[in-house]
């Protein structure tokens, strides 16, 4: 078997660990999911009996990141030689080693219709003994729970039960950190890794993040360094992460609102009132994808054509687009000081976020205010990076905020 193994000296130590629980906490580009993935693969192909799933909040984003690195992982170890050792079902999402029929299979815990497909994964031998969740920081502590307690049961001589976690940080305050961070448990492996440790790094891109250090030193300590984001300069803090009825006659009148992007993400949101507090029942959170297809995502997900779709008023070609697809989409004022009034606006009403609208919770736990370098303290100004879904939230009250715009009340349609 010719091998092509590509590996940072960073990662030898949790490759090598046998605790139940191995947390991986890091920057953008420090390799811990390759690492993950190239880990998983030899780790299935040696030991016998071992079965691993992967798990992301949703499902269907396992496709692009779990899947697409284990995918990517036996391209490079084998290249065309691969399909000698493993089987892929595209379809399914599931992928088998020839050699001992070890199996990998790929889970949501986005709500409890994906919860229950846990308890049904049946492996052909051994056990599911290993659990990857990317993106941990997605997740609910009552998310991981279910999961942990999917890992039990009596093991053969040698065998063991783990769970490793990898992720970007964010808040301090987020329960991994509490959980695995600030307190000591004989059970649990902590690793931090950065893209300075990842010696296959391309050098653009190791300028890129140098570069951050000097535009966004807080940015750049939380996304370059991998440490985790302080709590203090939060823009907003009036916010709920829970799962809430999304059915349109419970609020007084829903709109859809949209940040334009390509390079950074456009994002989408379905945001509903109901006596003066916002609901963010649903996301689109795309990365590189032009208006069509955008558009169609919309359609698949049965955005609705009948509500106010509020947009940055900076894309008016795009604006038409949307409109010709059957969207009421309509740009917002910006007048002078336009953002602190939307940012006013929504400091002083309750914000509900749907558990499943996972980028918008991310962004919204480390939005923050510049900082004086000089003074250390904070300025009126938000950071300008990693906002999309902040300016998506920005423009959904626009009728709220303006009251010479009427606002409709929901009777069916509006």
């Amino acid at each position: 078997m010719d091998l092509r193994i590509k590996a940072n000296k960073v990662f030898k130590e949790p490759d090598s660990s046998h605790k139940r629980y191995v947390v991986m906490k890091g920057s953008a580009g420090s390799g811990k999911s390759v690492d993950t993935a190239q880990h998983y693969i030899l780790r299935l192909m040696k030991d016998p009996g071992r079965n691993l799933l992967c798990v992301r909040k949703s499902d269907v984003t396992n496709r692009d990141s779990t899947f697409a690195e284990l995918q990517g992982a036996l391209f490079r170890m084998f290249g065309e030689e691969y399909k000698k050792y493993w089987y892929i079902n595209s379809s399914d999402m599931r992928l088998e080693c020839r050699i001992n029929h070890n199996q990998i299979f790929f889970r949501g815990v986005n709500d409890e219709k994906q919860r229950e497909k846990l308890k049904s994964i049946a492996v052909k031998r051994g056990k599911l003994t290993d659990v990857w969740i990317e993106e941990a920081t997605e997740l609910t502590q009552s998310d991981f729970e279910i999961i942990d307690d999917r890992l039990r049961g009596e093991l053969p001589d040698g065998q063991f039960y783990q769970i490793r976690l990898t992720f970007n940080p964010v808040s301090s305050s987020h329960w991994i950190k509490k959980q695995f961070f600030d307190r000591v448990d004989p059970d649990v492996y902590t690793h931090h890794s950065t893209y300075k440790d990842n010696r296959f790094i391309d050098e653009a891109y190791y300028r890129r993040m140098e570069r951050r250090k000097e535009v966004d030193p807080d940015g750049y300590r939380i996304y370059g360094l991998g440490e985790w984001g302080e709590v203090g300069g939060l823009i907003l803090t009036n916010f709920e992460v829970e799962d809430f009825d999304i059915s349109p006659d419970r609020f007084d009148y829903m709109v859809n609102s949209q940040d334009f992007g390509y390079n950074h993400a456009d994002c989408i949101g379905e945001v509903g009132f109901k006596d003066g507090e916002l609901y963010l029942c649903r996301e689109i959170y795309e990365f590189e994808k032009d208006t069509s297809e955008i558009i169609q995502i919309a359609d698949e997900k049965g955005f609705r054509k009948d509500l106010t779709m509020w947009c940055d008023s900076a894309e008016p070609d795009r604006i038409k687009m949307w409109k010709k697809a059957g969207y009421k989409a309509r740009p917002v004022n910006k007048e002078k000081n336009s953002v602190h009034a939307q940012i006013d606006y929504l400091k002083k009403h309750k914000i509900h976020i749907h558990r499943s609208c996972v980028n918008t919770i991310k962004e919204i736990q480390q939005w923050k205010w510049k900082k004086d370098t000089k003074t250390n303290e904070y300025l009126d100004e938000p950071v300008n990076y990693f906002d999309d879904a902040m300016a998506m939230l920005r423009y959904s009250i626009e009728e709220e905020r303006k009251s010479k715009v009427k606002v409709h009340t929901f009777q069916g349609g509006i």
